[in-house]
This record gives C-alpha cells, structure tokens and sequence, in this order.
C-alpha cells in the first residue's frame, strides 16, 4: 500500500474530508511547485498541503481540487496565491546571531581598510524581513555608513511575507532576541493602542529594498554582492537544484565574497569554489 493510499485511509477512519483530493491531485501539486518554484513537496506534507490548500478551495467555491487546481493553471493571481500558502516562513531577528558577529567583527573592518565606497548584501529568502532588518541594523550599530553607501537587498518568493516585511511593524514579543543597543539603533515602540507593537526606524528602514523573486528564474542585480545569506532555504530543494543555486550565488558574489548558509545545511560540491570560515561561513576563492 502506498503512502498516500494510507494516509487516506487513516483519515477515513476519522473523518471525512471536506474536498476530494486524490493522489493524482497531490502528485501535479508537487510537480507544479518544483518546475515553478524548485521547491520539493515530500509525501509527508500530503496533510499540511491539503490544509493549506483547502481554505483556497473554500474561497473560490470549489468542491474538489481538480476544478481548483485548472484555475491555477489558468490565473497568475491564484497562482501566487497557490504558492504563497505552500512557501512556510519562520524567522527570528537576529537568528544565527554568529552570522552578525562575524558582519561586525571581521568583514566591517576587512571593508574599512580596504576603503570600500559600497557594501551590498543580499538576504535570499528573507521571510517577514527580520533578517533583513538584521542585517541593516548591524551595519548601522557600525560606522561603515560614514564612509561607504550600504544596501541591504532582501527578496522571497511569497507577496504575503513581503508585505509584513514592507511595513517594518512587529511585536514587541519580537524583541527577546535583541540586545538592547539594537532595539535602541533599530526600533520605535509604539504607543496607546499600539503598545505591543514596534516599528522599524527609517533611518534602518532606507537600507532595505524588498522585493519578489522566484529564485529558479533569472537574477537582474545590477551588482556584485559583498555577502549573500541562503539560510535554512536549502532544504526546500532537491539537492540538484540546491547545487544550481549554489552556482548562481558564486557568480554572484564578488571576489572573496561570503555566502551564510543554515546551520543544518551544507554546500556540498561546490564546497571546492567556497574558502569554509567554519560556522556555515564561505568565503568565495
């Protein structure tokens, strides 16, 4: 018996599912998400895309994910839509917090004695933007503004989670993570009804430019990045394109460049183009 073949019979036994999803349904599912986005749907997440999905058939009236999945194929709206509620997005400012250190510690001042005149970073899969705003929060503890232009570029393939990025507004639960010398340089608390609340100051807020980008079609930065951060993204992918992406980056960064990768994750074969700092730290030969 396969996979799906239990599953569904494990969900028959309790309960009776609102839309017909067959196996024919959740394999095109898969197959769409990785010729568009490269972005591999394993046999366990049969339940979490039924969920996710479910509430999309809801809003268009579809009583069965066939009628539903042929609207994907025919509208770009749904088709963002599609994607965006399978793309999962979990962040923390200042996650991997060893990744800013060596930001501050090493290549700040590498960047100040080689009187570099632009810094550009760029934070592929930036989620709700709190990497991002990381990243500029940490140049801007520095004094590397006063002598070189700085530009944080963050981009995700969700429209939803760059929004919440755009807006620059979070919780303060948010701020546990935060020393306080960067809450100081980074955020404004809101006040009367929005005092859970705190926002992004502008002055941090100029640094970041957000935009939309499936990273499977091509790249148009006009420049050469200082450092790329690919973190806790790879395992989205099957290990060739993790391998196609890693090549991109390479060409992407400029000579002795760094490339941040989740701690769980590794480079695999391209480790022979990458200098390993240690700590998931590359740094491009």
């Amino acid at each position: 018996m396969s996979l799906l073949k239990s599953l569904n019979r494990s969900e028959n036994n309790r309960e009776v599912r609102e839309f017909s999803f067959s196996e024919a349904d959740f394999d095109f599912i898969k197959q769409f998400m990785l010729k568009e986005t490269g972005i591999s749907l394993a046999d366990r997440k049969y339940s979490m895309v039924y969920g996710r999905l479910a509430r999309r058939l809801r809003r268009h009236g579809f009583f069965n994910f066939k009628d539903y999945l042929r609207l994907v194929e025919t509208d770009p709206e749904e088709r963002v839509a599609f994607i965006n509620a399978l793309t999962t997005n979990k962040t923390q400012f200042f996650r991997e917090r060893h990744h800013f250190d060596f930001i501050t510690n090493h290549l700040i001042p590498q960047w100040q004695d080689q009187n570099q005149r632009h810094v550009r970073i760029w934070s592929a899969g930036c989620s709700t933007g709190e990497e991002a705003y990381s990243i500029a929060i940490t140049l801007a503890l520095s004094d590397i503004g006063d002598t070189a232009e700085c530009r944080v570029m963050a981009t995700d393939l969700d429209t939803h989670v760059l929004g919440t990025a755009r807006d620059g507004m979070y919780n303060v639960e948010a701020s546990r993570s935060i020393s306080i010398d960067a809450l100081k340089v980074g955020f404004q608390r809101g006040t009367g009804s929005k005092q859970d609340l705190m926002r992004i100051k502008p002055d941090v807020k100029r640094l970041v430019t957000f935009k939309q980008l499936n990273l499977m079609t091509k790249w148009d930065h006009k420049n050469k990045m200082d450092v790329i951060f690919f973190r806790n993204v790879m395992i989205y992918f099957d290990r060739k394109v993790q391998q196609q992406l890693l090549q991109r980056f390479y060409e992407q960064l400029r000579p002795g460049g760094v490339l941040l990768i989740g701690h769980s994750e590794n480079i695999g074969d391209m480790g022979q183009y990458f200098e390993n700092l240690g700590q998931t730290i590359y740094r491009k030969l």
